[in-house]
């Protein structure tokens, strides 16, 4: 597969980079964008396209607060993330930080990881809506992961991933060693860990990290039709399903096999599951309303 160990461009400082950012804006809302389609398509946007969309911890904490305002929302159906310019996300912004008080002590990295981007990317698991990303650009470090742990990944042609930490001297965090031994399997895995070269995005779907690689003018539109039928789906059912795929990875079978059985006993007690079956029987195209 056809790599490149090229430098980000206009990298910003981030756990992946130590080149000087401007000024980041103060308003969360501003630089991660929020609306919900009328067909109850939740879009969360990260907006800071000058530094490709390095994420600070506010604008994390605010894509973890969205996501859990999805799960929670009956009128969201679904979830799009995605970003503006060129960039989906450089990697994590460190100079949003919380200033450090003392002297760094054992411990303290680990529970930074763990209550930051350990937390953004099961926030992204765990929401009980699914949720696609819509990569518009170079995805590198935690915005590789990002996107990794979404439901669906759709990407523009111009897209790339890095796993870049191993460029820094650093351990990939975020989920990375999780997520991507169960996509693409161990030695592709730490092939990409390893060297942290550029995967294109026809790379990325022929390798089964992403599931459509489309022009970058096609993408918006790809993400929104892929929104509205999942919008339009059974979402419940969608969402035990999504649980049952993700616990699949670390169960064994008959653990597997019961939770299966208690999902569709949980379902069966949905309206959607019911209108499923009498549109079935009655031949004729379900409404289903979410619950």
């Amino acid at each position: 597969m056809p790599v490149s160990a090229e430098p980000l461009p206009e990298a910003p400082a981030s756990a992946e980079s130590t080149e000087p950012l401007p000024e980041t804006p103060a308003s969360a809302e501003s630089t991660v964008l929020h609306r919900i389609t009328p067909d109850g398509a939740s879009w969360i946007t990260l907006n800071r396209p000058e530094v490709m969309n390095a994420v600070t911890w506010e604008q994390r904490e605010r894509v973890i607060a969205l996501l859990a305002d999805a799960s929670a929302d009956p009128a969201v159906r679904a979830v799009v993330l995605t970003a503006t310019g060129r960039g989906f996300c450089a990697g994590a912004d460190l100079r949003g930080t919380p200033a450090q008080t003392r002297e760094r002590l054992p411990g303290d990295v680990a529970r930074t990881i763990r209550l930051g981007a350990q937390r953004l990317i099961a926030a992204v698991l765990d929401c009980e809506k699914p949720v696609i990303a819509a990569v518009n650009g170079t995805a590198a470090g935690i915005g590789a992961h990002l996107a990794f742990a979404c439901d669906l990944v759709l990407a523009a042609d111009t897209a790339r991933f890095i796993e870049v930490f191993v460029r820094r001297g650093l351990v990939p965090d975020g989920g990375g060693a999780y997520l991507l031994p169960r996509l693409v399997g161990p030695q592709r895995a730490k092939e990409l860990m390893f060297f942290g070269d550029a995967l294109t995005a026809a790379d990325a779907e022929r390798m089964g990290l992403v599931n459509r690689a489309v022009p970058e003018a096609e993408l918006a539109g790809l993400a929104a039709a892929w929104a509205g039928r999942l919008a339009d789906g059974p979402t419940r059912a969608i969402a035990l399903t999504k649980q049952l795929v993700n616990d699949s990875l670390t169960a064994d079978r008959a653990t597997a096999f019961a939770a299966e059985a208690a999902a569709q006993e949980i379902n069966m007690t949905t309206r959607d599951a019911n209108e499923g079956v009498a549109s079935f029987v009655e031949r004729r195209t379900p409404e289903y309303r979410g619950h």
